[in-house]
This record gives structure tokens, sequence and C-alpha cells, in this order.
């Protein structure tokens, strides 16, 4: 039976195997049995039990237990917990081994939502395709009217790459809408459509086509039956009578489904800030999965 041990001097650290009463080559149930023996005949009397129970959670740890095996005169172990780069080590070099594993799931959820968060804030953030602007190109979910599919694509939009390159002519945008949308559309705030005007062009849509600068535009995501026959120009839309041309860091979006598309042709402009991002790729449903 393990001998009683009285608590060490500060700053002295205990020979687990000593305090224990096993050998250096014990194996896991030995550690456990010589455990269980001395709790039993100390039952928690002074504070050398504090010492049995840290001993323990050493010897039964296979990483702590091989640290220690370092230097057997605990110099090894204790090295190491002041090297080691682990910084709850750094902080709390005495902390029990079961706090310090909590401890550690803790800083690790902890950093992974805020790793989650930034990645949403500043690089990729997933949309749901609410109506049917985007048909056939992104699809919304029926019964929502001009809808083709069961279930609405979900897309992501890289939120830095206007950071790094100026929006392109064709591009499928999520931006924030101007204050017009709310009370042309009935919704406001994040809309997905296509980038069709660039600063500096002259637009304008005859009998349902689309002329950039006096130029036909192709545009073979249009599909015929989803195709309109209105005819008109940058003056005719909001504010009425102002722009000949596409405003310095303005842009003019549309949807591909021009019919059922509430877009710049009600609701003006887009601001280069309310460009939040180019979408890139579908990823749900699994069927829809494609890069843009």
């Amino acid at each position: 039976m393990a001998a009683r041990t009285e608590p060490p001097p500060d700053g002295h650290v205990s020979n687990p195997y000593e305090v224990l009463g096993v050998s250096e080559s014990a194996s896991p149930q030995e550690i456990e049995a010589a455990y269980r023996r001395a709790a039993l005949e100390r039952r928690y009397q002074d504070g050398s039990w504090v010492e049995l129970r840290d001993a323990y959670d050493v010897l039964r740890d296979q990483d702590q237990r091989a640290r220690y095996d370092l230097g057997l005169d605990g110099t090894g172990a204790a090295q190491e917990q002041r090297t080691s780069r682990n910084p709850i080590d750094r902080l709390f070099p005495n902390l029990p081994h079961g706090w310090r594993v909590a401890l550690d799931w803790m800083v690790t959820i902890v950093g992974a939502v805020a790793i989650v968060l930034a990645i949403k804030a500043w690089v990729v953030n997933p949309y749901r395709i609410p109506s049917s602007s985007m048909e056939p190109t992104l699809h919304c979910a029926v019964p929502a009217q001009g809808c083709e599919a069961r279930t609405s694509d979900r897309v992501l939009a890289c939120r830095f790459c206007y950071h790094l390159r100026s929006p392109h002519r064709g591009d499928i945008v999520v931006f924030n809408t101007p204050p017009l949308a709310q009370q042309e559309c009935g919704s406001q705030g994040t809309f997905v459509k296509r980038l069709i005007g660039l600063p500096g062009e002259v637009w304008e849509e005859r009998s349902g086509f689309v002329y950039v600068n006096g130029q036909k535009l192709d545009e073979p995501y249009i599909k015929p039956d989803r195709r309109d026959d209105r005819t008109m120009g940058l003056s005719d839309i909001p504010p009425r009578n102002t722009y000949t041309r596409i405003p310095k860091d303005m842009y003019l979006m549309m949807g591909d489904n021009r019919k059922s598309s509430c877009d710049s042709r009600v609701w003006g402009l887009v601001p280069r800030k309310n460009l939040i991002g180019n979408v890139f790729a579908t990823y749900w449903p699994p069927s829809r999965i494609s890069f843009h």
C-alpha cells in the first residue's frame, strides 16, 4: 500500500510515481488501482489529497506522462510547461488536467465561431434565391410565381473580390438595394441581379434587347420566353430625365428573367458602395452545384 505523503513545499514538483507508490513502468491499470487504494486510505485527509489527485492526473494522461518522463526529477516536465506554446499552459501552469481540457475546448469553440463570422463578414457569404428574377440561371422554389424548382438555389458570394478588381459586365452581383426598391418592389435589403451597365456607358433597351453604346449586347443567359418587350433609355429610369450616361461608381442591374425582374429599370442605378460581392458558385441543391 502506498505510503502516506505530506504536501510538497511550494515550488517543488513531486514525483507522481512515488506519490502513487508505483514503478515507472506501471501500466494504466496499475496506476488506476494504486490511485483508488491511496484515495481510500487517505479519505480526503489534509492537503495530501490534492497532491494525490495531481499525481494521478499526470500519469493517467499519456501525453502528460510522456512529458514528465523526459525528466524523472520533474525538471523536464516543468521546463516543457514553461516553454509550451499553448497560451493556456503559460497562463495557468498549475491548472488540473480536467480544467485545462475544458478550457482548451472552450477556446477552440470560441475561435471556430470567430473564424466563421470573420469569413462571412469579409470572405464568402451564402445567400438563398427567394424570387424568380434570375430564372433560369438561379432557381427559386415553387409555388412562388415564375419559379422552376422545388428548392431555392443557395449561392456563395465573394465579399473581397471587388476590393481586388473592378466589377465586370455579366457578373451576378449581391448588393444592397437603393431606397426606392421598397416602394417599387415591395421589398428591400439584399438583391441578386446581373450587372449590365458600367460607369460611363450609354444603356438602352429596345423591344426587350439591350444596347450598350449603341451596340446590341449578346446575352446568352436570357431565354426567349423570359425576355420582355420594353423600350427605354437612361432618361427613363429613376430619377427620370437625369442621366445620359451611367455616372462614375454607379452600375445598372437587371435580372435574367426580364419579364419578372424588379431591377434598375424600376428603382435606379446602384452605387459601388452598395455592392457586397459577386456570386461565384451555386452549392445547393447538389444537382445544381456549379460555378458562375
